[in-house]
């Protein structure tokens, strides 16, 4: 007797429910997938020469300069140069008001002036007692009395001769005389105006040697230039040049500008050429062993190195490290590391933004690095 529909319905369902069943432990026991490593693109390192040449603007200035100012205080009264004009040795510049230093040299003559008279009379005593000792007339403590009161007379006529010889010297100084040629280059006071010793008056270029004077950003070095030859031309007129030396690079950044001072000892200056006028130069800095990198590359150190520059190096086990970096110079769209890599490593030049010390990644293609490029 055939079965039932409902037997044979349920006998089929139970055969599919084993068969999924069996799929679904097969599907459990696969492996599980590698974990995706993070893609970056490395160049290799290959370090060349980076000499930059540096364009440089700035002035002839004189090699020596000096601040002239007064040697005591007082009231100008007369000013007989400016800006600009050209001076010669022991000329007289400015003038201040001479009444209370003549005040003091008048006290002075009145002061020394007493004094002589009070030596006239001490020594005329100690005549009278030189004659009146020999035959008894006097007694020796008067004649040693009168000997003491000399010689102290003598003593404070040498000191008021001394204090009228330094208020002689004192009225001099309200002359701001020149001690060298050359030109004036600024003014700092007028006539009418109180100043103190010492407070600068006028500058003066002196006339001799000449430099070119430029101020150069500390990041267009990657080392400092010396002594070496360099042509410096008029802003104005190319065709007017002069050759020069670097002859000084200050060591230390000034704090109002930020900036190094370079100053080039020049030669004769030619025709049309003069103190002032504005100039330029191209300086080109010693070469050094160097790599060039695309901005990419450049990431912040952390620890110890927090902010400062540096790259993510890979190594041969594909794991990335955080390295420190020198930057010499920023270029558009790259940089210069002159510190810090050495050739044949890999560097990470994209794809860097999330990576952490000692992670694996996978590399594509390896960019070949020409170096800096001069």
């Amino acid at each position: 007797m055939p079965a039932k529909p409902s037997v044979l319905q349920n006998s089929l369902t139970a055969l599919t429910l084993g068969l999924c069943l069996a799929l679904v432990s097969g599907c459990g026991k696969e492996k599980p997938k590698d974990p995706v490593l993070p893609r970056v693109q490395v160049q290799e390192v290959k370090t060349a020469g980076f000499a930059a040449a540096v364009a440089l603007t700035g002035d002839i200035q004189a090699r020596v300069q000096t601040q002239l100012s007064f040697r005591v205080g007082g009231k100008i009264i007369q000013r007989m140069v400016d800006v600009g004009d050209r001076i010669s040795a022991r000329q007289v510049l400015a003038k201040l008001d001479p009444k209370d230093l003549q005040t003091n040299v008048d006290s002075a003559i009145a002061a020394q002036a007493a004094e002589q008279a009070r030596v006239n009379q001490t020594a005329a005593a100690f005549v009278r007692q030189q004659k009146l000792l020999p035959k008894g007339y006097t007694s020796k403590s008067e004649y040693d009395s009168a000997q003491a009161q000399l010689r102290g007379s003598q003593s404070a006529l040498k000191a008021a001769q001394a204090q009228l010889a330094n208020a002689r010297e004192q009225l001099g100084y309200t002359s701001l005389i020149a001690e060298a040629p050359g030109i004036i280059t600024a003014r700092q006071a007028e006539v009418g105006q109180v100043v103190q010793a010492t407070l600068p008056i006028f500058s003066l270029a002196r006339d001799g040697e000449r430099d070119a004077v430029f101020n150069v950003y500390e990041s267009l070095f990657v080392n400092p230039p010396t002594d070496q030859p360099v042509e410096v031309t008029l802003l104005d007129n190319p065709q007017i040049k002069v050759n020069g030396r670097v002859r000084e690079v200050t060591p230390s950044v000034s704090a109002q500008t930020g900036t190094l001072q370079v100053k080039i000892a020049l030669d004769a200056l030619p025709q049309g050429m003069q103190l002032g006028s504005v100039v330029s130069a191209a300086l080109k800095v010693p070469a050094k062993q160097s790599v060039e990198l695309p901005w990419s590359a450049l990431t912040k150190g952390l620890g110890d190195q927090l902010g400062q520059p540096a790259v993510w190096v890979v190594d041969d086990q594909n794991k990335a490290s955080l390295r420190g970096v020198t930057v010499g110079r920023y270029l558009t769209g790259k940089v210069i590391i002159i510190d810090g890599l050495k050739n044949g490593e890999k560097v990470v030049v994209a794809g860097n933004q999330l990576l952490h010390p000692d992670m694996q990644v996978e590399l594509a293609d390896v960019q070949n690095s020409t170096g800096a490029q001069p």
